[in-house]
């Protein structure tokens, strides 16, 4: 059961949504060898607008996550790829169904 996540809202540059959208799809193996994360998804809201969405079991887990290969690819290619920082929101579960 997962109890936390992240949300993290990525816009493009104007120019860059391809790249980016490349970007996130190209991350899913390094999400899916990640067991600490069970839940990942590479999500597209429009254009240019873009988001991770994951979920973790334990604080542990999503602190290595963050500090995981995803993380680090991401922030490597940030000033080519995004308009503005990632926005990282951790998020808790209050109820499930």
């Amino acid at each position: 059961m997962t109890h936390m996540g992240l949300f993290v809202r990525l816009d493009a540059k104007p120019g860059k949504e391809a790249a980016l959208e490349k970007f996130l799809k190209d991350a899913l193996p390094l999400a899916q060898a990640e067991t600490g994360a069970p839940v990942w998804y590479a999500v597209k809201f429009g254009p240019s607008s873009f988001a991770i969405f994951d979920a973790f079991q334990n604080d542990g887990d999503r602190t290595a996550h963050l500090n995981g290969p995803i993380a680090a690819a991401l922030m490597q290619n940030a000033d080519e790829l995004l308009a503005t920082p990632p926005v990282i929101e951790r998020w808790d579960v209050l109820a499930v169904k």
